[in-house]
């Protein structure tokens, strides 16, 4: 049964968009033609947006980024797969060679995965046959998704402890530790969107937000799903696994060649898995944006249309992905995981009880329609500024510390002259020391 049918919250519009009996009929040629077009359009999308990536911050840097090899120097990215495949293979010695060779394998495979739940559009004419342009779909979509991408974790650790050598092994527990931290805000901030839509079927989803996006209404759902999705794919300013000033490259340091090339495909994969899950879930999915859905009843969400508006929305998300690490550094690691922990989860788990109330109340009649929006809208207001507001007293006592350490600690004392330890003492509270030390041994030789 599905979770429509269950939820004392749907309506009938929502009911009747959760019926999944439009899968499942395709014939089994249909079937591989439609996993073979996702696979081609995933390769072909990640060697474009590794070539976006570079033009991009080449702009954004004042160079011209890739412009050589083809037209606009589109070919750029197939000819750097060319030459990692065809690097010298090295595995360490003290690697475990399955387990070595089976970790790029284990990240890959769920992130091709996650995309057979995912809808291009409505249903379509193919080859003759009425097929909706989804590979499948089912109650439960959306768990399905987030259980799978979480499959990829796996790799990353076994890729770090496989390799033998100490800073993949630290690369690969800190990047569990982020995704884990990550997946959490992330899937609370699904919760609302499960509440609105009465269903956790991908076509559900998109079939309820026919009227509105849930992107305008559950504002602090998005922007916290967007802020974890940055940080479950390890990219800037959250790509702490691969820090070169720490970790050299992080859980694929020792990792060469293809072996190489199949972590670097799972990451921008992932970057459209995830671009792709908060275009279905926030943005409507394959549905023409406003006023192009009104144009003719919606011709524009009718036919192959709807492909080109969740491709054109996925790439919004992925230029964002480009325009943030063209932009931010690097958070530390301790700053990271806090701002996780202590901001993201408690004010997903707020924001799911608020809208919690606020729905049980406008379905009983408790609450006209247009009282709802305005009540939204300044809860959506109070939680995006809790993003602002505090943290400054951990700043505080560490600057109230800091200030006594430099008054009580003297690095020199005993006149040994050791210059202190790191983050025992500030400099300049130790350079009349040092002075002091060094005329009073000149004097001794004198």
């Amino acid at each position: 049964m599905s979770i429509a049918l269950m939820s004392p919250l749907t309506s009938d519009r929502v009911l009747a968009a959760d019926d999944l009996s439009a899968f499942g009929q395709d014939p089994w040629w249909l079937v591989i033609v439609k996993a073979v077009l996702i696979f081609l359009i995933l390769v072909l999308l990640t060697l474009f947006n590794i070539w976006f990536e570079r033009r991009v911050v080449g702009r954004m840097q004042h160079r011209p980024g890739p412009n050589v090899h083809g037209p606009f120097g589109l070919l750029q990215s197939l000819a750097d797969g060319v030459k990692l495949a065809l690097k010298e293979d090295i595995i360490p010695k003290a690697a475990d060679k399955v387990v070595y060779l089976l970790a790029p394998v284990i990240m890959v495979i769920p992130a091709f995965l996650t995309w057979s739940v995912i809808p291009f559009g409505p249903v379509v004419n193919m080859f003759g046959v009425e097929t909706p342009l989804q590979l499948t779909d089912m109650p439960v979509a959306v768990l399905f998704m987030l259980a799978v991408a979480s499959v990829g974790i796996y790799g990353i650790v076994l890729a770090g402890w496989s390799s033998g050598s100490t800073y993949p092994l630290l690369g690969g527990l800190r990047s569990s530790a982020q995704m884990i931290s990550y997946e959490v805000a992330m899937g609370l901030s699904l919760v609302a969107v499960f509440i609105y839509a009465g269903s956790l079927s991908t076509s559900g989803i998109v079939a309820a937000q026919e009227r509105l996006w849930f992107g305008l209404i559950l504002v602090p759902s998005f922007v916290i799903f967007v802020i974890s999705m940055v940080g479950e794919t390890n990219r800037a300013p959250f790509d702490l696994p691969e820090a070169e000033g720490e970790l050299v490259g992080g859980f694929h340091t020792e990792y060469s060649s293809l072996k190489f090339a199949l972590f670097f495909l799972a990451e921008y994969v992932n970057m459209a898995t995830v671009s792709a899950l908060a275009t279905t879930l926030f943005l409507g999915g394959w549905r023409a944006p406003w006023p192009l859905s009104a144009v003719n009843d919606g011709m524009f969400n009718e036919g192959y249309w709807p492909v080109l508006w969740f491709l054109g929305k996925v790439m919004m998300f992925i230029f964002m992905f480009v325009w943030l690490r063209g932009t931010l550094p690097r958070l530390r690691y301790d700053q990271f995981m806090r701002f996780g922990w202590k901001r993201l989860i408690p004010i997903s788990l707020a924001w799911i009880f608020a809208v919690a109330t606020i729905r049980w109340m406008s379905v009983n009649g408790g609450i006209d329609r247009n009282y709802l929006l305005i009540g939204l809208a300044v809860l959506a207001a109070v939680f995006a500024a809790l993003f602002f507001v505090g943290g400054g007293e951990e700043e505080a006592e560490k600057e109230a510390g800091a200030k006594a350490g430099a008054e009580e600690f003297d690095a020199f004392a005993g006149g040994y002259p050791v210059p202190p330890m790191p983050a025992t003492g500030p400099t300049n509270g130790t350079r009349s020391s040092t002075t002091t030390v060094t005329s009073s041994s000149s004097e001794e030789n004198e």
